[in-house]
């Protein structure tokens, strides 16, 4: 009998893709090609879970800085975190796949995989690849409310009602993106901090705010390049009810509100100067963001821009800009916590 071992052979190239971008799927047949690793990646968009990793481990340095980090909570609240966010990604494609908000060659069809969409997963399978990975956040869940304390329970009862909320009502009547300040900052972060040290900070609920605005501009990004996709289907997200040019000022807003909280927070003392290597992306954001926002969207894919990435267009300038601001305030974070520990 013969077996199809390369479902089980590592593809450590499509791993890659999937953790640096969405990964186009030409057809079935490559799909069923790729090992289940793979499709977890690409149906779970691994890419952007990296704001979540991100948001983990600053809630983690804010432990040590504070001088009570535990490993095993750590590394169980980010395994539960990454995998509660990967659950939301996969119930969200099988959502608007169930709506019809991706049907008929959609946005999100256009700049990568949507693998029920697209027939390369059924319903049935999407759903059980949710209901897997979701068990397994909920169980680092319960692993941190019996290790901390009941007090976890909220912010895993707060972290399920998001999860669900997002995709259907919050994203569709304009809640959508003040959830995601809420989610990868208090939240996330904050949370995370609770879940690790037993006891809530609102100073550091504070401090997860210039992190928690990039995520929610990537958002807005993505949301002002899904305008004309969104509104004829009645999908009302806040830059279809507030209009193209006002989401893209709202958009710049919260990226420069990312640089004043964090300059707020160096002033006051609860960050030390090595934070200040942040501000090293500035120059990306005026060079490259700031031009771009201030325009509307090109008719066509510009020559010198990635086509397979297109349509994405603000989110795509707002996610490099989220990614170096995140690599500079996690480098200024370690170094701050390193010359806290010497």
């Amino acid at each position: 009998m013969q077996r199809n071992y390369h479902l089980f052979r590592p593809d450590r190239g499509m791993w890659r893709k999937a953790l640096s971008g969405i990964p186009r799927i030409k057809n079935k047949k490559q799909w069923d090609a790729l090992d289940p690793l793979s499709r977890w990646l690409i149906s779970t968009r691994a890419a952007v879970l990296l704001m979540t990793l991100f948001a983990a481990i600053i809630a983690g340095i804010y432990a040590q800085i504070e001088s009570a980090f535990r490993w095993d909570l750590f590394l169980v609240m980010t395994f539960g975190l990454v995998l509660a966010h990967a659950t939301n990604n996969i119930l969200n494609d099988l959502t608007d796949h169930r709506r019809g908000v991706d049907k008929d060659n959609a946005f999100r069809t256009q700049y990568g995989t949507q693998p029920v969409e697209e027939g390369f997963m059924s319903r049935g399978q999407s759903m059980r690849m949710a209901v897997v990975t979701g068990l397994l956040a909920a169980a680092a869940g319960v692993f941190l409310v019996y290790s901390t304390g009941i007090e976890v329970l909220y912010f895993f009862l707060a972290g399920i009602f998001f999860l669900f909320a997002y995709n259907w009502p919050l994203k569709h009547i304009g809640l959508g993106e003040p959830s995601v300040i809420v989610v990868w900052g208090p939240l996330m972060i904050g949370g995370g901090f609770y879940a690790i040290t037993g006891y809530w900070s609102w100073d550091v609920a504070i401090a997860s705010l210039p992190y928690a605005l990039g995520p929610t501009a990537v958002l807005f990004g993505k949301h002002i390049d899904k305008i004309p996709w969104d509104k004829p289907k009645g999908v009302r997200t806040l830059p279809v009810l507030i209009g193209h040019k006002a989401a893209r000022a709202t958009t710049l807003i919260l990226l420069i509100l990312q640089y004043l909280i964090l300059l707020y927070l160096i002033l006051t003392g609860f960050f030390s100067w090595p934070l200040l290597l942040v501000f090293v992306a500035l120059f990306y954001f005026f060079i490259k963001v700031l031009p771009v926002f201030r325009r509307p969207t090109p008719r066509e894919c510009p020559r010198n821009y990635p086509k397979d990435a297109w349509p994405l267009w603000y989110s795509s300038h707002a996610f490099v800009h989220n990614r170096r601001f995140g690599s500079f305030f996690l480098t200024g974070l370690i170094i701050q916590m390193v010359l806290q520990m010497l």
